[in-house]
């Protein structure tokens, strides 16, 4: 199911992955995706198939950039415009059940810098960028670090936005999970073992723990 929101960017593009009808919704996860694709990334679906048996309605959020056809990503500024009305927005239809948002690469970092803002309950940040590639000196981490809220980052072995070993000491707030291979889009090399079923544990995990 797929619905448009008008935001100040222009309009965000929605696809909800419900629970099933006998399935009682326990909470309501939104994932944006990164500057260089969209939700079809490998991990969004992973996540938007599995988690939604569990209880976990899933949408994925495409940012006004890619609704648009554009192939560059504007200023951050500009992706949390695209973002906050439509976090909101699912906050209020999540009624009773937490609001959760998440995202891939730049979809993590919106959602860490307006979590606080939208209502989220906590934050689920896949592959963050915690530096660009080669340039471990311009950290992104304080984004990271100041959610204010739980928060699970799950990070590929091989990822060069940053690995987990490269990760400051983060809050009790946070949980850090570490995949022993993967690239920034979680691909791995044919002698690697796959990492999804890996990284779709332990979303589905924290998830379980932040409900109880």
């Amino acid at each position: 199911m797929q619905e448009l929101i008008t935001t100040p960017a222009g309009d965000a593009r929605l696809t909800r992955f419900a629970t099933p009808s006998r399935t009682k919704r326990r909470a309501l996860l939104a994932l944006g995706h990164g500057a260089g694709g969209g939700i079809e990334a490998a991990d969004l679906q992973a996540l938007s198939a599995a988690l939604p048996p569990s209880g976990i309605e899933v949408v994925l959020v495409e940012q006004p950039w890619r609704v648009a056809g554009k192939k560059i990503a504007p200023a951050p500024k500009t992706l949390d415009e695209g973002w906050i009305p439509v976090a909101e927005t699912l906050r209020k239809r999540a009624r009773a059940t937490p609001f959760l948002a998440g995202g891939r690469s730049a979809g993590a970092r919106v959602a860490c810098r307006t979590a606080l803002c939208t209502g989220a309950a906590g934050v689920v940040a896949l592959a963050f960028p915690l530096h660009p590639p080669g340039k471990p000196e311009k950290s992104r981490a304080e984004e990271l670090l100041a959610t204010g809220l739980p928060t699970l980052v799950v990070q590929a072995g091989a990822d060069t936005f940053g690995t987990a070993a490269e990760f400051p000491k983060l809050p009790p707030t946070h949980r850090l999970v570490g995949l022993p291979a993967g690239d920034h889009a979680f691909k791995v090399k044919k002698a690697d073992p796959p990492v999804l079923d890996a990284l779709v544990a332990a979303v589905a995990d924290w998830i379980d723990a932040l409900l109880r």
